[in-house]
């Protein structure tokens, strides 16, 4: 099993390319399945969850090729409607087939989804919503067993609560359906943007793009067209708080700044000094410890939940002491032992966490819980004095590209291990 060896205490300086959001490629991949001609998406990440993906894709008969950045598809060859749990328990996006597998086939068959382990984050939102637009859903042995007699049909969705996947599936969903679409309650994430855009490129009518309120005019059919990703927020802003920590300079390029302005926000309250661009954020810490910030985490556009744990990290080497609520997922806390058995100062109750900043971390060997996690957990180790060793890395590549060659690239003292 891969692990990282980091010797930390060094100061990190330079420019990362960010790559294509793994949370956007995962959403417009599955949209492949809608289109009636061949579809090419470019500037996606190379990641163990895409690859899962594609290979789900594939097993469905449709001729797909992921190679240099790019998903060439071609859904006019699909022949089977049945995604199975070898492929669906390693990663949560695999429910995403289900509602354009539905929409233009008429029935889908997709195993219940695995993942990371920081929630329950039931799929319980999907179903209610294909029902509402006339699915008829049998949920047995593990498998979700989803058809509809000839085409969806509009109707009004209301979500419980904000859902990032819910909203995904009911919008690839509603695209094809017979009628008019209301999704209320819709989640505003910058993914779903990208996936709306690209949707509306295939020949979707969709109103309200970036509202809570999706208004959708189901279509014939789409047709294939070229889109590339989105840059990734959360990649974007895990490199700027390596900065942070580190007392660092680090530019990001090929990002966008208006996709992470509550972040940003954060992070010059710590004292950093943040210069933005058209496609560009640098974050100059000018060598000094950074000022604890509190949060709260909250759908977009307020503070992202998948930054949570490397802003927690910075916040264990600064001046003073900070507040973090957890108000997206239950149990994504994991990361405080690991960063305890580091020297830092962090008291958790409930879904909040107290963080006393101590002036510095000490090297540990530490285990990675889940994706960004993980991340938190290099960042303590880059920032420690010492070699830190981090396990169970699995967890990291499944979102960030190439991560111990960018970090490399900045100055920093990181290599993988097989043992």
């Amino acid at each position: 099993m891969d692990k990282f060896l980091i010797q930390g205490g060094h100061r990190l300086n330079g420019e990362v390319r960010i790559s294509g959001a793994k949370n956007a490629a995962l959403p417009l991949i599955a949209a492949t399945i809608l289109a009636n001609t061949p579809i090419t998406i470019t500037n996606v990440p190379n990641l163990k969850d895409v690859n899962t993906l594609v290979k789900l894709i594939a097993g469905l008969g449709i001729t797909i090729s992921y190679d240099d950045s790019q998903v060439q598809a071609d859904a006019s060859t699909l022949n089977n409607q049945f995604a199975p749990y070898e492929l669906v328990k390693t990663m949560r996006a695999s429910i995403l087939v289900l509602g354009p597998l539905l929409a233009r086939y008429g029935e889908a068959k997709v195993s219940l989804p695995g993942g990371c382990a920081i929630g329950s984050r039931p799929v319980d939102q999907h179903l209610k919503a294909l029902e509402a637009l006339g699915a008829s859903i049998e949920v047995e042995n593990g498998y979700v067993h989803a058809k509809v007699d000839g085409r969806l049909k509009g109707g009004e969705v209301i979500f419980d609560m904000v859902t990032v996947g819910g909203t995904e599936n009911i919008l690839m969903a509603a695209v094809l359906a017979d009628g008019i679409t209301t999704i209320r309650n819709a989640a505003r994430e910058p993914e779903i943007t990208d996936l709306a855009n690209m949707l509306v490129k295939m020949g979707a009518l969709i109103d309200g793009i970036d509202t809570d309120t999706l208004v959708v005019t189901g279509v014939e059919n789409l047709q294939g067209c070229e889109y590339a990703v989105v840059a990734d927020r959360i990649e974007t802003g895990s490199y700027l708080a390596a900065a942070a920590i580190t007392g660092g300079c680090i530019r990001t390029t090929h990002t966008d700044p208006a996709l992470l302005e509550s972040v940003l926000e954060k992070f010059e309250e710590m004292g950093a000094e943040v210069t933005r661009g058209e496609n560009w954020i640098e974050l100059d810490m000018q060598g000094k410890r950074p000022k604890a910030v509190s949060f709260r985490t909250l759908p977009h556009p307020e503070f992202p939940t998948d930054m949570q744990a490397q802003v927690m990290a910075v916040n264990t080497i600064a001046r003073g002491f900070s507040t973090i609520s957890e108000t997206i997922f239950e149990n994504r806390f994991m990361h405080v032992p690991e960063l305890s058995r580091m020297g830092a100062n962090i008291q958790v109750e409930g879904n909040d966490a107290v963080v006393t900043g101590v002036e510095k971390l000490s090297a540990a060997p530490v285990m990675a819980t889940d994706l960004r996690a993980s991340f938190s957990l290099v960042l303590a180790a880059l920032a420690a004095e010492g070699e830190t060793l981090v396990d169970r890395i699995y967890h990291i590549d499944r979102g960030y590209e190439n991560i111990e060659a960018k970090l490399q690239g900045i100055g920093a003292k990181i290599q993988r291990i097989s043992e």
